[in-house]
Formats: structure tokens, sequence, C-alpha cells
């Protein structure tokens, strides 16, 4: 992780997106009353932008843009391309959640794994019924899923695409056949992985002989992927989700002495689905997320609305000037405040939320201004702790809380057309290199192990346990952001990280819609919160009056590493006075926001 941090701390001082700033200082209003406007710690355009978690696959998804392709197109040229040069976070073996935006109305996509018919809730029991260890769970044929992400893709093509579906692959295909070269996180990520040797295929793809990363510059080419990504283009969707490649996807996951369930006929019967969004209003903003099997759009949903009864705008970050740089000192305030509605939020997270399609799920319940508010009641000025989950008016749960561990993982892309559509999409293989298994030059995803793995509690049944054909509970927050009196699209914004996704992309809508802070000031921002446990502190980040405050609060304060992967955009106004978009993309990953 040092090589992480050292080489983001180079990132950010040799890029453009990469300049740390205080509160905005160069507001203009817009016609239709916006108070966004550029900054010059930001990327800028004015007719289209797309942001990544690495460069190459931000350059084909504005170049896809430049081609006249829409928002979607974008989107899938650049998972493609994601899956070749971060293939430990994303790729065509996993998931996704998609929000789009055409203009007249906010639809949100499901592209997320499913559990095989023949998995039973005991999936990730020991023959005593204890719950396995959670890399004996992962690695392995057990933990993958039905791969969504080609599947949903196709779908939102279907409705939106202006380029053809083959066009979308040439880029990747390109890059897959002449190669690209190790960045350092990939290096170092191989670095601190100790199952992916152990995979031949990876193995030959990433390693040497001897078992060590190849080196970073070191060119990494992938024609097995390629074939399979012609495959694909020519014949869609389906020649991933039947015949040799699903047959090759099955015998890999059959194979593996911690063999899983998926089946051929899994991989026939996924569909992905369109879903209601979650849409609530925050002040003068709309904001939509992700719905079940997701938490995310639940959980954003109810951290601002129990925001709304604080009012976090009047203790925004301080500027700390020092010999290098100016940066932010968030207010302790600011840093109780969001992290005891964080555990409130994720108290009911982990009660009443799973897959809808197996579980009942409360959506306008758990929003609802007059529950949240009565949640907000309970902050005080001490730390509560651990919360306990609430009761929305109408709800009698049957279920457990789910004792599951949490993870961290995935990838984000947001993007603009020139038409003004967007998407907000997050895409995860779920741990760092997901199952540790490669099938025809892509990496199988182990989004099981984001089930519950004990599927009961004291007599009651939890309600993210393994069952067949379920979707497991997501922490993904792919986020779009409104006027609520125009209707004007103003942000897309969204983070990887395992459930910290959550806190990640809060605290960035903070930034922007509280702070005033431009996209990429608020992305830069130190990682904090609560996931209804220890109060998280981005390591190194953080002053020590801070922490002490937090503590005598009754915090129980954790320094530790907080690898986000924050992008975002935001419509702003441009220095010569038109408007455009500024986008920002986190420093801690490769990402970059790219646009005309």
């Amino acid at each position: 992780m040092r090589w992480i941090k050292r080489w983001a701390v180079l990132l950010l001082g040799a890029t453009v997106i990469g300049g740390c700033a205080g509160p905005r200082t160069d507001l203009a209003t817009t016609e239709d009353g916006t108070r966004f406007s550029a900054s010059p710690h930001s990327i800028t355009a004015k007719r289209y932008m797309a942001a990544a978690a690495n460069p190459i696959a931000a350059d084909i998804g504005r170049d896809i843009l430049r081609a006249g392709g829409s928002a979607v197109d974008a989107a899938i040229a650049i998972q493609l391309a994601l899956t070749i040069v971060e293939p430990n976070s994303s790729g065509i073996g996993g998931g996704a959640f998609l929000m789009h935006w055409d203009g007249q109305r906010v639809r949100a996509f499901d592209g997320r794994e499913t559990a095989p018919l023949a998995a039973t809730e005991n999936l990730f029991l020991t023959p005593e019924g204890k719950p396995l260890a959670f890399y004996d769970a992962v690695v392995g044929g057990r933990s993958v899923g039905t791969p969504g992400v080609l599947r949903m893709l196709e779908l939102a093509h279907r409705e939106y695409g202006k380029l053809s579906w083959a066009r979308l692959f040439e880029p990747a295909i390109k890059l897959a056949e002449d190669g690209f070269a190790i960045s350092p996180l990939l290096y170092t990520t191989l670095k601190n992985e100790k199952y992916l040797v152990n995979d031949a295929n990876a193995a030959k793809l990433f390693y040497e002989p001897n078992g060590e990363p190849r080196a970073i510059g070191s060119v990494i080419r992938n024609p097995a992927l390629a074939a399979t990504l012609r495959d694909i283009a020519q014949r869609g969707a389906d020649a991933f989700y039947s015949g040799p490649i699903a047959a090759d996807i099955v015998r890999t996951v059959r194979s593996h002495p911690n063999a899983g369930y998926l089946a051929e006929n899994d991989l026939a019967a996924y569909r992905a689905k369109e879903r209601q969004a979650v849409c609530s209003d925050y002040k003068r903003y709309r904001l939509c997320g992700m719905p079940p099997p997701s938490s995310g759009g639940i959980a954003i949903a109810q951290i601002f609305g129990m925001l709304a009864q604080r009012n976090i705008a009047t203790v925004p970050p301080i500027a700390q000037p020092n010999a290098n740089e100016a940066r932010l000192e968030l207010q302790p305030d600011a840093v109780h405040l969001l992290s005891e509605i964080e555990r409130l939020a994720f108290a009911d997270r982990g009660l009443y939320v799973a897959d809808s399609d197996f579980v009942f799920v409360d959506v306008n319940g758990l929003i609802d201004a007059r529950y949240l508010a009565q949640r907000a009641v309970l902050i005080t000025d001490r730390s509560m702790g651990r919360a306990e989950p609430g009761t929305p008016s109408g709800v009698k749960s049957a279920y457990a809380p789910d004792p599951s561990p949490l993870k961290t993982a995935t990838s984000h892309i947001s993007v603009v057309d020139a038409d003004g559509h967007a998407v907000s999409m997050t895409t995860s293989i779920e741990d760092n290199f997901g199952a540790r298994l490669m099938t025809r030059g892509f990496l199988l995803n182990n989004q099981l192990t984001d089930f519950s793995f004990a599927p009961n509690d004291a007599g009651k049944p939890i309600a993210n346990r393994v069952q067949p054909g379920k979707r497991p509970r997501s922490s993904m927050s792919p986020t779009l952001v409104f006027d609520r009196q125009t209707g004007q699209l103003l942000a897309s914004v969204g983070s990887p990280g395992g459930s910290q996704i959550i806190g990640y992309v809060a605290r960035t809508l903070v930034g922007v819609l509280d702070w005033n802070l431009d996209i990429q000031t608020a992305i830069n921002m130190p990682n904090f919160g609560s996931r209804n446990g220890p109060t998280e502190l981005e390591k190194g980040r953080f002053s020590a009056d801070l922490v002490n405050a937090l503590r005598t609060r009754g915090h129980d304060v954790r320094e530790i590493e907080m690898m986000s992967g924050l992008q975002g955009i935001v419509r702003v106004r441009l220095p010569d006075g038109s408007m455009g978009w500024s986008g920002g993309a986190d420093p801690r990953r490769e990402g970059v926001a790219r646009g005309d």
C-alpha cells in the first residue's frame, strides 16, 4: 500500500486533475440557478465527457463520444477496455448496475450476478454448520455467480445505442491484441495478491516463471480475450451465455477443487432487469440511485434525508495551507454528524435490504421523510457506537440482521454525451481478481460472497441469505443528481470500494451540494465514515486534533487505508460563460476524466 500511496501522490502532482484546493470562490449562477462552476483543478468540456478508472479506458470512451456514440455506447466500450487494463476490479465475468438519463426519465438497469439454481442456503457453511473463512469461500468456483454485465449492457444498448454493437468492441479487441503496459497500481495489486498465481491462465498472463508479477511497463497481450470479444462482437451477448464460452465458464467453475454449482442452464436463463430508480429530494436537488438488490440507492436517500434535519453546510472543510500544498481539514462536527447518520443507515441496510424479487423491501417506508426525521433525532453530541435498526411505518420484519463481514472492491464509470444524456455505472467482479479463476482471457467474479454466509440467526432467516437464482445485496451506488425545479441533470457520480462505497459517494455529494466544492476537490477530500462499527478515517489524512475530538465524543476511531476510486461529472458554467461539464477522478487510483 505504501507504493500505491507514493504513486498516487506523484499522479496528484503531475496531472491537471490532481490539484488540491479549498472551497471554490468562483461560483457563478447559471440560467437555471445552478451554483456550480468550473475550477482550474477539474477537467472541463463543452460537449461531452467520460470519466473512468484508467486513462486508456477513458480515452476509448471519449473516442466513442467523438464518433457520435451515446453515453451507453461509451460506457460499453469503457467496460470492455477495463476488462483488459483493470482486470482486478471488473470485467465481462462480473456484474454491474447502470443508471441512465435520456433527457426525459431516469432508468435503472440491473446486471447483478445470480446464484446458481443448484445453490442452497448452506453454500458457505462448513460440514459442521459454521461459516467458512472469507478466502476459503472466495477462491475457486464456489463463489462464482452467473455474470450479468454483458446482458445488461446489451439491454441498455438496444434502447440507447447509436453505434453498432460490434463497433464498440473494436478498441478493446485491438487493445487485447496489441497489449498495454502494466501500470504501477496494477503491479502493486498483483504484488499484494497471493491467490491469483495459482491459476495457470492468469499466472501465464501476469506473472514471471518465478512467481513475481511482471514489471511495471511490461506489455501484456491477451489474445484469448481478443478472440472472446471478437466472438461476442459478432454474435451478441448470446455468444457468452451459450455455446463454447458458456461451457468453458462452467468447466472452470466446476473443475476447481473448491468447486461451484454454476451450470450452462444458469447462463442461458440469465436476464438483465430494469428496476424503478430510488429517487429522493434534498434541499433543491433530486438524487436518483440504484434500488435493490443494491442497498446504495436506499442508503444514500436515507443519509440525505437525515442530513436534511441537520445543516451540514454550516461546517465546511477549512483550507489549511502548508509549505507544499493547500489541503482541506474537515471539521469534527461534520465527521461526527455524517458518521452517526451512516450508522443508522447501515443498521437498516443490514436488516431490511436484499434482492426484492425474494424479499419484500419497503423502499418508500425506508426513505420516508417522517421516518428519517425520527431517526435523525437519535443523533446527539456523543457517538451512539452501534445503531439499532429502525421500524418504518407498516414494516414488520421477520428477519435477523446480517452479520456478514464488510468488503471492498469494484470500478466506476461516469459519462455524459453530446445530447446531455448520462450514465452512472458501477461494475464489479467483487474482490480483487474475483474468484481467481480465468477462462478465455477474463476473470470470473466471486459475487456470491456478497450473500450472508449464515442463512439464519437466533432462529430467524437473514434476508440476504443464499437462495437459488437470487442476486446478492450490493453497496454499489451509481447516482444521478438533478435540479428539482428545472429537472436538469446536474451530476453523475459513483465509486468502487465495497460497502465503503456508500460513504465515499455520500461525502463527495456533500462536498459538491453543501460545501460548494468543485468535483475534483470534493473527490480529493479525505475519506471517512462508519458502517455501523468503528468510525473509519483515511490513514494519514486527519489531524491529531480531529482524532482526539472524535474520541472525546465517544467514537471508536480506526485510521485505515480507504481506497476509493471515485469518478464524477458535474454540469458547470465554464470560464467563457457557456454551460459545459467539469469532471474529476480519484487520485488514489489511476482514473481520469476526458472530454471535448
